[in-house]
């Protein structure tokens, strides 16, 4: 299995039964990592509205996609707060916010209202893309998105990953580096 990325290894052994023998075989699968610089992957979410949003209707627009683990707990609430709190400056600098994780619609139909996010969230119940972009921790049944943010080009292009955030200040870093991505895209542009 391989998409853009670093290469990251995951073993699996299967048993092969040839002529009387059991053989173990070491199967290596690739999988890799989004890089700076990758296409991002396309995504075909729900918002709280029942609006389906598509990656290719943010193409001519930078795009923060900022995942997150689950509605009403504290550090989501707070990294989506924070959101809230900065929207006005990062629409400023034409750019739009899109929130995921693997609840479903209708929790994020009561998290937006408990705390008037004026930005949707989108529900990838299924995981699959969460999965895509590397944000995905599954154990067993249980799954749910790690706290990681794109930015993304309006090229659909990977500008910045976030890997580690602390959501009280997760907004604020956000605008700093979308105006020094804003400025070297549009100097490599001109």
């Amino acid at each position: 299995m391989a998409e853009n990325g670093l290469i990251r290894y995951s073993d699996k052994r299967i048993f092969l039964f040839f002529s009387g023998f059991f053989l173990k075989v070491k199967i290596i699968f690739i999988m890799l990592t989004l890089k700076i610089g990758d296409k991002a992957p396309e995504f075909s979410l729900f918002d709280d509205k029942n609006n389906r949003h598509n990656l290719s209707d943010y193409q001519g627009k930078w795009l923060v996609l900022f995942f997150y683990p689950k509605d009403n707990t504290p550090g989501c609430t707070m990294e989506a707060c924070q959101f809230r709190d900065s929207y006005a400056d990062i629409s400023a600098i034409d750019t739009k916010i899109l929130g995921i994780s693997t609840d479903k619609i209708k929790s994020h139909t009561h998290f937006i209202n408990k705390f008037q996010l004026p930005f949707p969230l989108l529900s990838d119940n299924t995981g699959s893309i969460s999965k895509f972009y590397d944000s995905l921790f599954k154990l067993g049944p249980i799954k749910f998105c790690k706290r990681h943010s794109f930015i993304i080009d309006p090229k659909g292009n990977i500008a910045k990953i976030y890997r580690k955030v602390t959501p009280s200040q997760h907004s604020k870093q956000i605008i700093v580096d979308m105006e020094d991505l804003q400025a070297n895209y549009n100097n490599k542009n001109k």
